[in-house]
């Protein structure tokens, strides 16, 4: 695992939360949730690629 993984998640949690809380100050709550929402979808996304890559290199090396 790349520690690139762990930036990319951290860079996309702070542009979330800024635009939340933006979101939020000017009375577009509905929005800001769904911009949370998208922003939890992205890193599922990134981390279920990860655990795939994973289970692919379990597999290999058992030979299953």
């Amino acid at each position: 695992m790349d520690i690139d993984l762990i930036f990319r998640i951290a860079a996309v949690g702070i542009l979330v939360s800024v635009l939340n809380q933006v979101l939020a100050r000017s009375g577009r709550e509905e929005q800001a949730t769904m911009v949370t929402l998208a922003g939890l979808v992205v890193v599922l996304m990134m981390v279920v690629r990860q655990i795939s890559a994973l289970f692919d290199l379990v597999k290999n090396l058992f030979g299953l």
